[in-house]
């Protein structure tokens, strides 16, 4: 079975059903866009995750930003779109967070600075590159090019998004074998509200 991270969570019912349907990591968004939240909405899903991880996505927000985050939201990890270095990793795994930090691709260009990415000392996350855009976009990477990151990353723990859905993620696992996939909007009724057919849809393919 591939794990999978249930992202974009807005309300606490949709983190339960993704739990309770087998969603081995929850991600809230505070990095911007129609799925932010604020803490206090963060922390209600923290409430029903149980002893699931629920991670923090953030953009261009800091070391102190996030450990604000955290402790207002009881969040377990940080999902870096931005700013990831090795000393940055550091500081966040010092204070007990699972940190994973986010790689954009949209050519074969951007495979070169793998290998040296892998020094960050943390999953990497492999989306599609969209201009102007940090993540979230639904837009599908193409499986040839996760092939190639995930055969540069061999050894490393690489996690796969990008416009994921119950009728095309058994063959993106066939194809790219990432370590976890990562779901948004291929789980939603609307921005934020999850299709909770659609998840268990999406759970059942990976098992």
């Amino acid at each position: 079975m591939t794990p999978a991270k249930i992202c974009g969570l807005t309300r606490p019912e949709d983190a339960a059903a993704a739990v309770r349907l087998g969603a081995r990591y929850l991600g809230v968004i505070f990095a911007g866009g129609p799925r932010q939240v604020e803490s206090g909405q963060a922390r209600s899903i923290v409430d029903v995750a149980g002893k699931v991880p629920v991670f923090g996505v953030f953009g261009s927000q800091g070391y102190a930003q996030i450990l604000k985050a955290r402790d207002a939201a009881g969040l377990a990890g940080a999902q870096l779109h931005d700013g990831a270095t090795p000393e940055f990793v550091d500081q966040l795994k010092r204070e007990g967070l699972l940190v994973v930090a986010v790689v954009r691709l949209a050519g074969n260009a951007d495979l070169v600075p793998l290998a040296e990415l892998t020094g960050l000392g943390c999953p990497l996350l492999i989306e599609p590159r969209v201009a102007g855009k940090l993540g979230g976009t639904g837009v599908p990477l193409p499986l040839a090019l996760a092939a190639q990151a995930r055969s540069r990353l061999t050894g490393h723990s690489m996690w796969l998004a990008g416009g994921l859905t119950p009728e095309n993620v058994a063959e993106a696992v066939r194809v790219v074998q990432p370590d976890v996939v990562d779901v948004s909007s291929g789980v939603e009724q609307i921005p934020g509200i999850k299709d909770h057919q659609r998840m268990a849809r999406f759970l059942e393919v990976l098992e």
